[in-house]
C-alpha cells in the first residue's frame, strides 16, 4: 500500500486526476463534476476578481439602503412591531441594476423595461461565466446544455404593476420567474433542461444539486447553475422585521454571542459545470470539483421556519456518501451561518454531531460564513458560498469569517471539532486532495449540501514562447469596447501570463464588430496600454505597441 501511495504521488497532476476518475468509475461512484467557469456580482464586488479581494481582505460590504431604492428614514422605526416599518435600514446592494444593454442580447428596446432585472442580471452573469470558461456562447447552439437558476423574490412585479394599465405585451414573460432560466436557454438556443428553482434561501445550491444530477444522468453535457436576488421594494424587509429576524445593526454575526439576526442582501452568481473527463479532454482550467450533493426537507418541526437538526445532519452525511468521501477527510465547511439566535446553535451542533466521531477538538473542521461579508443574499446565498469555497480551494487560501469575537454560549465549541476561521492563511492541501463542504438551508425547510474537492495545479502546456503577443478585444459598440478595456485593466495583474491572457481573449470570446488589438511583449505593457484607452475614442491609437483596428 505504501508503495502504491508513493507511485500515485509521483504522477503528474493531470494523470492523478485521470486515475481518480477511473477509481470513481470502478467503485460505481458518480464522476466528479468540474467547475470550469464562474462569474458573479455581489455587494462591494462587481466581478469575480473583486469578490476574491473582498474575501481575502475581510471586507464588510454592508451599507444603508440607497436612496434610489427607497427612503430608509421614512421606513425606519426602532420598534420591530411598528406598522409598515423596518428596524433595519441596512443591506448589501449592487450598483447599476437598472442598467442593461438589450441590443447585446438581441432584445428589443420596447421589451427591456418589462423584464425583471433578475432575469437580466442572471443572463449577463451566465455570459461572463462562459467567457471565464473560454467557451464562446455561439458554440453551444442547439446543444444539450442545462440551465438551473435559483430565484425567489418578485419585487419588480410590485413596482411595475401598479395598475392594470401597466400590463403590456411583454409583462407576462418579463415577470415570470421561470424566465430567469428559460430566457438564457432561448437566447443561446440551449436545448438541455431549463428550470428556475425556488426553495427560498437554498434555491441556488439546490439548483447546483439539480445541475449535477442532470450531468450524472446524461440529460446535459454542460450545465449552467446559479442564482439571483434583488431588493427593489421594502415589503419583504418589513415582513422579516415583523418576524424579528433581522439584525438591528445590519450585520450577520455568525456563531458569535452577539448574533442578533441577519441582514438582507443582493447578488448573482453562475458556475459552468462539466464532467471531469470531458474537462480534462478539453484542457479546461478547473477551479474545483463537485464530488457529491444532496437535498432534503425538515418536515414537521416546532414551526414552519424552525430548523430540524436531524435533517441537517442527514443532508450533510448524504452529500459525502454520494461522492464516496470519508468524513475524516473534510477540512472546511462554508456554513449557512445567518447569525440568528436559533439557527446558528442548531447548525453548529448538527455539524459537530456529524464530525465528532472523526475529528478531535484539537483537530477541528474550519467553519465560515460569507454572509458575514456581504449579508444574506437569500436565493443567491448558496451560489455565493459555493463560489467562495471554489476560489479558496483554487487559491489554496482560507479567508476570514467576520464579526466573530465571543463564541455563542449555546454552541459548545470546546466540545465540538469546529473552529471559526478568523484570519486569512495558506490552506495546506492534504493528500488525497482537500475536501470542503457548503451548506444552504431554506427558511421553508429545504436543505442542501455540496461536497467540493481541490484539484492539483496543472501547468499549461507551452509549445513555444513568443517575443510579442497579440491580444484582441471586441464589442458591439465603441463605448462597450472602451468599457471592456477599462474593466480588463482593473482585473489583470502584472504577474499573470500574457500568453494565457491572449489565448483566452482571442479564442474564448465572441468576436464582435468593434475591435481593438494590442501587440505587447509582457503583461505590464498590456496593462499600460489598456489604461490609455480613451473612454470616448477607444479605437484611436494609444501607443506604438498597440495598433488598433
Amino acid at each position: 500500500m505504501e508503495d502504491l501511495a508513493r507511485r500515485i504521488s509521483s504522477l503528474s497532476p493531470a494523470k492523478r486526476l485521470l486515475l481518480e476518475l477511473k477509481l470513481q468509475r470502478k467503485r460505481g461512484l458518480p464522476e466528479p463534476i468540474a467547475i470550469v467557469g464562474m462569474a458573479c456580482r455581489f455587494p462591494g464586488a462587481p466581478n469575480l476578481q473583486a469578490y476574491w479581494r473582498l474575501l481575502l481582505e475581510g471586507q464588510d460590504a454592508i451599507r444603508r439602503v440607497p436612496a434610489d431604492r427607497w427612503d430608509a428614514d421614512a421606513f425606519y422605526d426602532a420598534d420591530p412591531g411598528a406598522r409598515g416599518k423596518t428596524y433595519c435600514p441596512w443591506g448589501g446592494f449592487l450598483d447599476g441594476v437598472d442598467q442593461f444593454d438589450p441590443a447585446f442580447f438581441g432584445i428589443a428596446p420596447r421589451e427591456a423595461p418589462a423584464i425583471d432585472p433578475q432575469q437580466r442580471l442572471f443572463l449577463e452573469t451566465v455570459w461572463a461565466a462562459l467567457e471565464d470558461a473560454a467557451i464562446v456562447p455561439q458554440t453551444l447552439n442547439g446543444q444539450p446544455v442545462g440551465v438551473f437558476a435559483g430565484a425567489s423574490t418578485l419585487d419588480y412585479g410590485q413596482l411595475l404593476l401598479q395598475g392594470t394599465e401597466a400590463v403590456g405585451t411583454y409583462t407576462t414573460t418579463g415577470l415570470a420567474s421561470t424566465m430567469v432560466a428559460n430566457r438564457v436557454s432561448y437566447l443561446l438556443n440551449l436545448q438541455g433542461p431549463s428550470l428556475t428553482v425556488d426553495t427560498a434561501c437554498s434555491s441556488s445550491l439546490v439548483a447546483v444539486h439539480l445541475a449535477c444530477q442532470s450531468l450524472w444522468n446524461g440529460e446535459a453535457q454542460l450545465a449552467l447553475a446559479g442564482g439571483v436576488n434583488l431588493i427593489l421594494t421594502p415589503s419583504v424587509t418589513v415582513g422579516f422585521s415583523k418576524l424579528t429576524a433581522l439584525s438591528p445593526d445590519g450585520r450577520c454575526k455568525a456563531f458569535d454571542a452577539e448574533a442578533n439576526g441577519f441582514v438582507r442582501s443582493e447578488g448573482v452568481g453562475t458556475v459552468v459545470l462539466k464532467p471531469l473527463g470531458q474537462a480534462l479532454a478539453d484542457g479546461d482550467r478547473i477551479y474545483a470539483l463537485l464530488r457529491g450533493s444532496a437535498t432534503n426537507q425538515d418536515g414537521r418541526t416546532n414551526g414552519l421556519t424552525a430548523p430540524n437538526p436531524a435533517a441537517q445532519q442527514a443532508v450533510v452525511k448524504a452529500a459525502y456518501a454520494q461522492g464516496g468521501i470519508a468524513l475524516d477527510q473534510v477540512d472546511y465547511i462554508e456554513a449557512h451561518g445567518t447569525g440568528t439566535l436559533l439557527g446558528d446553535p442548531i447548525e453548529a451542533n448538527a455539524l459537530g454531531n456529524v464530525f465528532r466521531p472523526y475529528r478531535q477538538p484539537d483537530q477541528p473542521v474550519r467553519l465560515g460564513s460569507v454572509k458575514s461579508n456581504i449579508g444574506h443574499t437569500e436565493a443567491a446565498a448558496g451560489i455565493a458560498s459555493l463560489i467562495k469555497v471554489a476560489l479558496c480551494l483554487h487559491h489554496r487560501t482560507l479567508v476570514p469569517s467576520l464579526h466573530f469575537h465571543t463564541p455563542n454560549p449555546y454552541i459548545p465549541f470546546d466540545q465540538l471539532p469546529l473552529q471559526v476561521q478568523q484570519q486569512p492563511e495558506p490552506w495546506a492541501m492534504a493528500d488525497p486532495m482537500t475536501i470542503a463542504g457548503v451548506s444552504s438551508f431554506g427558511f421553508g425547510g429545504t436543505n442542501a449540501h455540496v461536497a467540493l474537492q481541490a484539484v492539483p495545479a496543472i501547468a499549461p502546456q507551452r509549445p513555444c514562447d513568443r517575443p510579442l503577443h497579440l491580444v484582441c478585444l471586441s464589442a458591439r459598440s465603441p463605448q462597450g469596447l472602451a468599457t471592456y478595456a477599462q474593466t480588463l485593466a482593473q482585473s489583470l495583474t502584472p504577474d499573470q501570463d500574457l500568453g494565457d491572457i491572449g489565448y483566452t481573449l482571442n479564442a474564448g470570446r465572441t468576436p464582435f464588430q468593434h475591435r481593438l488589438t494590442f501587440l505587447a511583449p509582457d503583461t505590464s505593457t498590456l496593462l499600460a496600454d489598456l489604461q490609455q484607452v480613451s473612454p470616448t475614442s477607444p479605437t484611436s491609437p494609444t501607443s506604438p505597441t498597440s495598433p488598433t483596428s
